[in-house]
């Protein structure tokens, strides 16, 4: 099952459906694709553009997507900004229609947590009514642990160089039946001429994001959901990331940010406060 969704999804994968469309091989699109095509366009609406899976070109140019990172300078993010929005893309019945053979599509944003929905409904098929699904850090969570109590999951401090999860958490979240994602720069960086460069790249400047929020954890019912608005409201930064938030219905946060004198701070939407505890 995960190797077809490899298939259809995966960047790394030579002969997946994203691939040959970024290859811009003719190539009929599956369920698993547009499910992930169609709710990319909806958040992306929804987060007025913070989220957007034709920043592609950017990711790679900045040295986070599967090719070597290029030297990047103001020319060449202006030479790649031309290729990126989603009214560049559109879904044709099961093709995938662009506007420029350039416009290159990123999932890896919500595809992760996509995946861990697609187990999580085949165990239900199955007829399991307490699981928990985890894919690289996206969760999704039903019933009980062995132990008869609700799961119990960690969410790391955003320490830079803290890459071993669960080591140094931040606080523990209670799982009551939904699916949670955290969106972080602490782990995808790199340094040049003593600047830290990180994986959230903004669609609307080009430019990796640099703002006090350090660690984006949502909790809401699909795990795909969860992982895109985590990532959205990385780009968003904080302020504008509690407003959406709290905007949204069935949908709580938590967010690490940085304060004045260093010291991390955390902010959570009033439905979570009495889910979370110290570690």
């Amino acid at each position: 099952m995960l190797r077809a969704f490899d298939l259809s999804l995966s960047l790394y994968e030579s002969n997946s459906i994203i691939t040959a469309i970024n290859e811009n091989r003719s190539m009929d699109t599956d369920t698993l694709f547009r499910t992930v095509f169609r709710e990319s366009r909806r958040i992306y609406e929804l987060t007025g553009g913070a989220f957007d899976i034709t920043v592609g070109p950017l990711i790679n140019a900045w040295g986070f997507g599967p090719v070597d990172r290029s030297e990047m300078d103001s020319a060449m993010v202006d030479s790649l900004l031309q290729y990126v929005g989603m009214n560049k893309v559109a879904l044709v019945e099961t093709k995938i229609v662009k506007d420029h053979p350039a416009v290159k599509l990123d999932l890896n944003a919500i595809a992760q947590g996509y995946a861990v929905d697609v187990v999580a409904h085949f165990l239900e098929e199955l007829g399991c009514r307490n699981y928990l699904v985890e894919i690289g850090g996206e969760i999704r969570t039903r019933g009980k642990n062995p132990k008869g109590s609700f799961w119990r999951i960690g969410v790391d401090r955003p320490d830079y160089g803290n890459m071993i999860p669960g080591q140094q958490l931040q606080v523990i979240i209670d799982m009551h039946n939904r699916s949670l994602a955290t969106s972080g720069n602490y782990r995808k960086f790199y340094e040049k001429d003593g600047i830290r460069i990180t994986h959230t790249i903004d669609p609307a400047t080009g430019y990796p994001r640099d703002s006090r929020l350090l660690s984006a954890t949502i909790l809401t019912d699909q795990c795909m959901t969860a992982d895109a608005i985590a990532t959205s409201c990385m780009v968003m930064g904080l302020e504008k990331a509690q407003a959406f938030v709290e905007s949204l219905k069935n949908t709580d946060a938590y967010f690490i940010y940085g304060g004045e004198e260093g010291a991390y701070q955390v902010w959570l939407t009033d439905g979570l406060k009495k889910y979370v505890e110290s570690p």
